[in-house]
């Protein structure tokens, strides 16, 4: 891109900027095929990646990834590698951590990245006052000394999954001279990070350049330009992709998929990720009922929406854990039992003349299929004897009506767990002390309260297994489905899919 053409961007607005780019006044391809468009299903609110609501959004994990870079790396199989930290571990009591630092680091400003940026990364994620909103993880270590690029420190309240945060989400390493000379609010305007892409410019609601880090540890990456264009409708994505105005795109329509992947130019990969599908139930109004909660589960088949729907592309789930986490048991099962679910409502006096009535709450096209199918299920409790007002939302605003406890009876969420441990599904999910919960009561964190810090790994792992299996008895949470991520590209592309569900360009190469 010429300087000239640079200019015209930044002195565009974001839909003058998208108009162009498809009209095809501004190359969003260089001629070298230095340059990948990717055509993205979520906007970016914040730059920060470690606090607010922001940091919790498994769909925007890919941008942080290729800006920061996490204490511990994660391979595209869920695999952990070694990051800004080159060896982790307890000491044999547990009762301290060790963290190696890698050595010859830069931040993209130039100046070096050392053990004081990390100390200073963990401890602010543990202060409350930060935002972060898995602060109580961050806060079990703490009083940290360095001796060279060794980190030590103690272990104020043991969490077997800490090493494992540090390749999850809010994990990454901030450059510590640099926040604290520009504040938050510089930060936002000019964020720096140590990752393999370097913002180049960015208009909120449309678009994110990146330019490659050519000092990066991990090798400059393949393109030299990044751009991410925020496209939050399925059916624009589609026509990005197909019109050529993106070069790899992702979670649209099934049919759509299946469709383009065939089409000369084009190719397509599929593959199981870490996210599931589910309904939030909270405990207000007609949800207090137990026989409401579990007909509403009883009336959902998911495997009719699973092929039909959703073409055969995910897998029926009754659980939070999928069958990659480490306390999935295929057990616990629910079942799809519309009678169940009449005799249920009957016994709280519901009925198709009488139905209960509440609402639900979706995304529409965050995730292929979202809001189709939440159509289908209301259509399925009309069946027996619930009537649900569907309320559409973004994803954002569920964030923000999920952290003041403020949802609808039932939400539809999809769900990420890229480490696969039980507290960061079930735990994070149902227990009402953290943000991220919409069933609140006592009896259920009084089973999940004592697994926080379970020292042996078989009886946390069973004690979660039980947990689950309360869950389901009990209706509080609807569990629908593990995705498959549908993700399109140009066919002189190769794409590694990341079972994480984050779409890195780093994955990203020639064919």
């Amino acid at each position: 891109m010429t300087d000239l053409t640079r200019r015209r961007v930044l002195g565009l607005g974001a839909c003058t900027f998208v108009s162009a780019v498809l009209a095809g006044q501004i190359p969003v391809r260089a001629a070298d095929g230095s340059t990948l468009t990717i055509a993205f299903n979520a906007n970016l609110p914040s730059f920060d990646g470690t606090v607010g609501p922001s940091g919790v959004n498994p769909a925007i994990q890919a941008i942080y990834r290729s800006i920061f870079d996490q204490y511990i790396g994660q391979a595209p199989d869920l695999s952990f590698q070694p990051g800004i930290l080159t060896a982790w571990g307890w000491n044999d009591d547990k009762t301290k951590v060790w963290m190696d630092v890698r050595p010859g680091v830069s931040w993209h400003d130039g100046s070096a990245l050392t053990p004081e940026d990390v100390v200073w990364s963990l401890e602010r994620a543990a202060k409350p006052e930060t935002g972060n909103p898995v602060q109580g993880v961050w806060a079990g270590i703490g009083n940290f000394k360095i001796d060279g690029q060794r980190i030590t420190g103690d272990v104020k309240s043991f969490d077997p999954t800490i090493f494992k945060w540090m390749a999850f989400l809010t994990g990454y390493v901030l450059p510590k001279a640099y926040y604290e000379k520009v504040g938050a609010a510089g930060f936002e305007k000019k964020p720096i990070g140590s990752g393999p892409y370097m913002v180049d410019a960015y208009e909120g609601n449309a678009y994110l350049r990146l330019k490659a880090n050519p000092h990066y540890f991990g090798g400059k990456p393949a393109f030299e330009t990044v751009i991410f264009k925020f496209v939050t409708d399925p059916t624009s994505r589609v026509a990005e992709i197909e019109s050529g105005a993106a070069d790899v795109t992702l979670e649209v329509p099934y049919e759509e998929f299946d469709r383009l992947k065939a089409k000369s130019g084009l190719a397509g990969i599929s593959t199981p990720i870490s996210d599931i599908g589910m309904i939030f139930v909270t405990n207000e109004g007609p949800m207090l009922d137990k026989n409401v909660r579990l007909a509403a589960h009883h009336a959902i088949d998911k495997d009719g929406i699973v092929k039909r729907l959703l073409r055969g592309y995910g897998v029926p789930i009754d659980t939070l854990e999928a069958p990659q986490y480490a306390a999935f048991d295929p057990s616990i099962k629910v079942g799809y039992d519309p009678k169940k679910a009449v005799d249920l409502l009957a016994a709280s006096g519901f009925s198709k003349d009488k139905p209960v009535k509440f609402k639900i709450q979706t995304t529409r096209g965050l995730k292929p299929k979202d809001y189709e199918m939440i159509q289908a299920i209301v259509g399925m409790w009309r069946k027996v004897g619930i009537e649900a007002e569907i309320e559409v939302y973004e994803i954002a605003k569920h964030y923000e009506l999920r952290a003041a406890h403020k949802l609808a009876p039932a939400a539809f969420y999809n769900w990420g767990n890229a480490i696969g441990d039980p507290t960061t599904s079930t735990g994070f999910a149902m227990f009402s002390k953290t943000p991220h919960s919409a069933w609140k009561t006592e009896d259920l964190d009084a089973k999940i309260g004592p697994l926080w810090g379970e020292k042996d790994e078989e009886k946390r792992i069973a004690g979660w297994k039980a947990v689950d299996k309360y869950i389901a008895e009990e209706g509080y949470v609807i569990p629908l489905l593990q995705y498959v991520q549908p993700i399109l590209y140009k066919s002189t592309l190769k794409v590694t899919p990341n079972v994480s569900s984050a779409l890195q360009p780093t994955l990203i190469t020639g064919a």
